[in-house]
């Protein structure tokens, strides 16, 4: 059982992408802290990303719904839940496209039912907390993706006030969620804080995003799949720099405030293929290039050009810096998929 001098945190979706690397690296940074992760296992979340956690007597992992109120009040109760990291999410534009109605139960209805089972545990009234619950925070993760699309122009990136323009199903979603959470902090005083976050990559990133989707095909010797004509750029954030800042925020931000999550990595997605196609001939050289299989393909619908995450606020405020750039960070990810693969 856990360690009741302890503060025990519940994280929500650990078995996906973000939470499967963050939960070791929180584990092993901070003893004085227990974590319950409650996810309910869909596709996107697997198990076998946290097995290094699995003896770990600080660590229990529930499968569940966030959307499930019995469950996560029982969790809060028995657990005495004093703070909360949100990553459970869908998060697949493609998806979202092709069956909305999950995404706005899961992000919308989900996030809503975390936050007011937490404001009842935590908070007397508005504006009061209990005793025993002074410094219980929420922590919600979300998306670049909130803010829509940006010009060409190198200068224009998004900032903590760049107005929401989502543009798909799945960041409608996610815009929903941040505006529930904001209400929370404006009408009962909730301790709240939003990270948005541009495009992750690294290890045990789910097989269906572009980059384990280029390195796999690519070692299979199938076509690569590129949409339209491959000049969308993203602003790409190694995953373990996002759980640093998360880490920073969740300690030290301001209630109420956003702090956007960035790598300072702008790529087009053929600049990403074509890196990719490059260390994989030099690591595992085929009789042809890799960047013969490179095939372009209909472009998705509603397809936002350029997403960029202007991280000033994060850096000159709370000290956070990433640690690796784009070149670093892609040879380590090859690296821990070559293995895999």
């Amino acid at each position: 059982m856990f360690n009741n001098t302890n503060k025990t945190v519940l994280v929500t979706g650990c078995a996906g992408f973000i939470g499967s690397n963050f939960v070791p690296y929180f584990l092993e940074k901070y003893e004085n802290y227990n974590i319950v992760n409650l996810d309910l296992l869909t596709y996107a979340g697997n198990l076998e990303n946290l097995s290094e956690c699995e003896g770990n007597e600080r660590y229990k992992f529930i499968k569940g719904d966030i959307c499930n109120r019995e469950l996560v009040e029982f969790i809060f109760n028995e657990y005495d839940i004093h703070g909360v990291i949100h990553f459970a999410s869908e998060s697949h534009v493609d998806n979202s496209i092709k069956n909305p109605g999950v995404f706005v139960q899961t992000n919308v209805n989900g996030t809503f039912t975390l936050l007011d089972v937490a404001y009842k545990q935590w908070m007397q009234k508005p504006f009061t907390k209990k005793e025993a619950y002074q410094n219980c925070r929420f922590h919600h993760i979300s998306t670049d993706e909130v803010y829509g699309t940006l010009s060409d122009d190198p200068k224009e990136l998004f900032r903590e006030t760049t107005p929401y323009a989502p543009n798909s199903p799945y960041s409608a979603s996610k815009a929903s969620s941040d505006m529930i959470v904001r209400s929370y902090v404006e009408t009962y005083g909730m301790d709240c804080v939003i990270t948005n976050c541009s495009n992750n990559y690294g290890p045990k990133q789910h097989d269906e995003k572009l980059i384990p989707t280029i390195i796999r095909n690519a070692l299979q010797g199938n076509p690569i799949p590129i949409y339209g004509d491959g000049k969308n750029i993203r602003d790409w954030l190694y995953v373990l720099d996002h759980c640093k800042g998360i880490d920073i925020v969740y300690h030290t931000g301001k209630t109420g405030e956003v702090y956007n999550i960035g790598g300072r990595n702008e790529r087009t997605n053929l600049q990403i293929v074509d890196r990719i196609c490059t260390i994989l001939d030099q690591q595992v050289p085929k009789e042809k290039s890799y960047k013969e299989l490179i095939t372009f393909v209909e472009d998705r619908a509603g397809h936002d050009r350029r997403y960029a995450i202007d991280a000033t606020k994060l850096e000159n405020e709370l000290l956070w810096r990433a640690d690796e750039n784009f070149e670093s960070g892609i040879v380590k990810t090859i690296e821990w998929y070559l293995e895999k693969y």
